[in-house]
């Protein structure tokens, strides 16, 4: 599978603003009135790893700007003064958008080792912050805007007492609910019929009230997905089926890209899987950062003139793109050669 990498790769790097200046990565983008709007992941220090949401903003999908100065979104205003707040993915239904985002109420320190997971430690918080378990499990949750920049809470949507991040919303209501994917990392078990972290589904009336998740896809392929996988981007609908693409991590925390395409009225229901991944760290921007190398992650994706745009963060370092037809990516994901 021919996926191209952008010559300016990578496209977005840290600087310019003190919120911003050590990393930034894990972006959500979409395309309105014909621009395209970048929600980035971004971090001042490593010590702690504080995240927050910078908005950009380009015409051409390569070249972004930032809209504001400040972030659009701080754990801060999210009432976590200590915490941070990552991965945003943001689609856009009947008008409003809706952006993902997972939340660890307490900031880790990392030390970057460049020999896989970096190091890390938990620092002393005022008031109490942190010394409870639950202060250091992720959540997910969903907050709605207008414009992009202006954001409301609208629910956690996951239980509070587990790690669950990768939530993931469909760009559309499907049957009349709407549909999000998970990836909660205590769901292991024979009873949960995974031995690894895996993809589930879920639906909803009204973003607030979730039914109990289903069981989507697990890891089946050992040498590039054994340790676990999550999905990445938001559904891309196509006339053959929702096009999903997921991270695979295997034992060595090597992060590559698989796809999926699912059913377009019942999307639990898998028609075809790649076997092999599509995507893997090559680059010297995807083998060495300030965190954790050989890490391709993507978490946006668009379509525009029938190219799909892929956005990744590379390293927890920066971010990049990558293209490809999205015909020519379905038709791949149908007739993988064996």
């Amino acid at each position: 599978m021919k996926i191209t990498r952008h010559p300016n790769n990578p496209i977005v790097v840290p600087g310019d603003y003190e919120w911003r200046k050590v990393t930034v990565f894990n972006p959500a983008v979409i395309i309105d009135n014909d621009k395209f709007y970048m929600i980035e992941r971004t971090a001042g220090s490593l010590t702690p790893c504080k995240n927050f949401l910078g908005l950009l903003e380009s015409e051409d999908g390569v070249n972004f700007t930032h809209v504001k100065d400040d972030p659009i979104l701080t754990p801060d205003e999210l009432g976590f003064p200590y915490g941070s707040v990552q991965d945003p993915r943001v689609v856009k239904i009947d008008g409003t958008f809706y952006m993902n985002y997972a939340l660890r109420p307490c900031a880790m320190s990392y030390y970057p080792t460049n020999r896989g997971v970096p190091e890390r430690s938990i620092p002393k918080y005022p008031d109490g912050w942190g010394e409870q378990e639950g202060h250091w499990l992720t959540r997910s949750s969903i907050v709605k805007s207008t414009n992009l920049i202006d954001w409301e809470f609208v629910a956690d949507t996951t239980p509070l007492e587990i790690n669950d991040r990768d939530n993931i919303l469909f760009p559309e209501k499907i049957n009349g609910k709407f549909v999000l994917l998970r990836r909660p990392e205590e769901y292991v078990g024979e009873e949960y019929g995974t031995e690894k972290a895996a993809m589930w589904i879920t639906y909803s009336e009204d973003l607030i009230n979730w039914e109990e998740p289903k069981l989507l896809a697990k890891g089946e392929n050992p040498a590039w997905e054994g340790r676990k996988i999550g999905g990445s981007t938001p559904p891309i609908k196509t006339d053959k089926g929702w096009l999903v693409l997921y991270h695979g991590v295997d034992e060595e925390i090597v992060y590559r890209v698989g796809a999926l395409l699912l059913d377009l009225e019942n999307p639990e229901k898998v028609i075809a899987r790649t076997k092999n991944f599509i995507m893997e760290p090559e680059t010297y921007y995807e083998k060495f950062g300030y965190q954790i190398p050989n890490v391709i992650f993507p978490t946006g994706n668009v379509v525009k003139d029938g190219l799909l745009y892929i956005y990744y963060g590379v390293t927890d370092t920066a971010i990049a793109l990558a293209t490809v037809p999205l015909d020519e990516l379905v038709d791949y994901i149908l007739n993988e050669p064996q």
